[in-house]
């Protein structure tokens, strides 16, 4: 049955606030003149967002094959590229025009006038293009660097072009002409990126050799070496006024100057995040610059963060309902861990954690509620009172599941390839499974309905076992393996009778494992990315599955696919309710949705 690409479940109820949350890794960041911060994310999806409220106001989905981007200095446009060059409407996402190129694209800059931008090259050489017109302006490029172009910038009044390249120079151009004014030397490591004071007086380049450099834009000489990063100096940029620069190291540090008075005025750390990114706001009010699937933005006077979106860490946004429906637990992405009245969508209470909780899980019986701290496990009791805390692993445990009787608990990393297992009555741990799956590092956990069986799905990132991973299937009393199928997982769910079990795989599929006949019995394909979650409903006559291509997919227990829903955050967990009628879903962007089902 082929799925019909339509809404197949009303409207949803949003637990939660998306503030400054991301699906992906953000690439770009730039404000508009009229205030609103826009976002570039590495799946091509391009955001627009209120700075003062840290919400989401629209998003538009334009390509994840380009590896550049390039917002032009007013934000109305952006331009891609990889072996070709787009140009994009950023107010509507719409493809305005695609212009052929010679060779690699490795370096992006707009003109002041948005109709004009100029092109690095694998080559070594620079191009520049009237878009519109779908011509170069000169006759041939401009060549002078023999290795490829790092970063390039055009001067405030867009008379002069500056590009970097491998080579560890900084070649100088006339816009008008086409002739070559010069080159700047001195850095000792790749530059990474260039940015104009607004005066147009001053250059300033961003160096691995930790190393920012202000250079004076007509002798060509060096003004002043700002040396106070301990790491290499990833991102710059200056302040609308020319004030302020702002200096990004891959110490995930941010470094906001005087720039008059060439001293430090902050020191910004963020969580640990490659920072490639950073923009301040027309009217000077905000410092934005990108995290791990988050925004961040400060006041460039005081220092201080603006968004009160908490600690942050590598964790999924899961979901786990009560037993009778009337919780859901979420850890908001590591945000913020609560638990939320199903009939009022409002927070009932929190769990308390000093770490971000990166999983939680409902027990069964509904009396706990566990959580992933770290490498600890933090125990709750259905009110939300801490009751315990248990030491675990080394690494920092990201996957938990209850037993049916809510009297073991199991827990792995994604960092490790060790299983644990806890007695919740006292904590103590009870059976430990040294290398669960030959090597691969520990995603998924599901017990079996008849409780003595735990599946374990993991990748083999090196597959260095000759495949990508494994699913193994373990006899809890006995102490043994039962069987393994040759097939990574991400995410994993027995079908209520307990004779399938379903798996996620890295080739955006689902398989659905035969468990007495221990053979693959059929695989699902329908999802365009990877499957990052899935469930089967009570009665097992549904399974819902969840994408990196941001979808909902229902399958019928014959595995026929009966409808896909395009939603707007990526899903990293998906629950049914216990009666069947509502669908629960956690979000990249921290927020979890609830769909009617019919």
């Amino acid at each position: 049955m082929t799925a019909t690409l339509m809404p197949s479940f009303a409207k949803p109820v949003i637990f939660g606030e998306s503030r400054l949350q991301t699906d992906s890794e953000v690439l770009l960041v730039t404000f508009t003149k009229e205030g609103w911060l826009y976002t570039l994310e590495e799946s091509g999806i391009l955001r627009k967002w209120s700075p003062e409220t840290g919400q989401s106001m629209g998003w538009h989905n334009l390509s994840e094959f380009e590896t550049l981007w390039a917002f032009s200095n007013d934000a109305r446009v952006l331009a891609s590229a990889s072996d070709d060059l787009a140009i994009w409407d950023a107010s509507s996402g719409r493809l305005l025009t695609t212009i052929d190129q010679p060779t690699w694209v490795t370096a992006l800059a707009f003109h002041p006038d948005p109709n004009f931008l100029a092109v690095g090259y694998d080559d070594g050489a620079i191009g520049y293009w009237d878009a519109p017109g779908h011509h170069s302006l000169f006759a041939k490029n401009l060549n002078f660097h023999k290795r490829t172009i790092s970063a390039l910038a055009i001067s405030p009044d867009g008379k002069r072009l500056v590009a970097a390249s491998e080579d560890k120079t900084i070649s100088i151009w006339d816009t008008a002409t086409g002739k070559y004014i010069g080159c700047l030397s001195g850095h000792t490591d790749r530059i990474p990126a260039l940015a104009w004071h607004p005066s147009g007086a001053f250059l300033v380049s961003a160096g691995w050799d930790t190393t920012a450099r202000v250079w004076d834009a007509a002798t060509l000489e060096p003004i002043i070496l700002l040396n106070s990063h301990a790491a290499q100096v990833t991102a710059l940029a200056f302040s609308r006024d020319g004030k302020y620069l702002a200096c990004a190291d891959s110490a995930d540090t941010v470094h906001v100057w005087d720039f008059a008075a060439r001293k430090t005025l902050h020191k910004l750390k963020v969580a640990a995040a490659e920072i490639r990114t950073l923009a301040f706001s027309a009217d000077g009010k905000y410092l934005a610059a990108n995290g791990d699937r988050i925004v961040h933005l400060w006041n460039p006077q005081t220092g201080q963060p603006y968004a009160n979106v908490g600690p942050r860490s590598n964790a999924k946004t899961t979901v786990s309902l009560s037993p009778d429906g009337s919780w859901l637990i979420t850890n908001a992405g590591g945000v913020r861990s609560a638990a939320w009245s199903t009939g009022s969508a409002q927070i009932a209470f929190t769990l308390e954690s000093d770490l971000p909780v990166h999983t939680l899980a409902f027990s069964p019986n509904g009396k706990w509620i566990a959580g992933a701290l770290g490498n600890r496990i933090r125990l709750w009791d259905a009110d939300g009172k801490q009751v315990a805390d248990w030491v675990g692993p080394e690494e920092s445990i990201t996957a938990l599941a209850f037993s049916p009787d809510s009297q073991t608990l199991a827990s792995g990393s994604d960092k490790g390839t060790v299983v644990w297992l806890w007695r919740v009555a006292d904590g103590e741990p009870i059976l430990l499974i040294p290398d669960a799956l030959d090597g691969c590092t520990i995603e998924a956990l599901a017990f079996h309905p008849d409780g003595m069986h735990l599946a374990v799905g993991g990748i083999d990132w090196m597959a260095t076992g000759g495949s990508n991973g494994a699913v193994s299937l373990w006899n809890v009393p006995n102490r043994c393996e039962v069987t393994t199928f040759a097939e990574g997982a991400t995410a994993l769910a027995f079908h209520p009778a307990g004779q399938i079990l379903a798996s996620t795989t890295l080739d955006h599929s689902i398989c659905l494992w035969d468990v007495d006949l221990k053979q693959l019995a059929q695989e699902l394909v329908g999802h365009d990315d990877t499957v990052t979650c899935l469930a089967f409903d009570a009665k097992g006559d549904r399974l819902i599955s969840g994408g990196a291509d941001n979808t909902l997919r229902s399958w019928d227990s014959r595995g026929s696919e009966i409808s896909c829903e395009e939603v707007n955050s990526q899903p990293t967990a998906v629950a049914f309710s216990p009666d069947g009628k509502y669908l629960y879903a956690g979000h990249a962007n921290t927020t979890c949705s609830r769909r009617p089902l019919s």
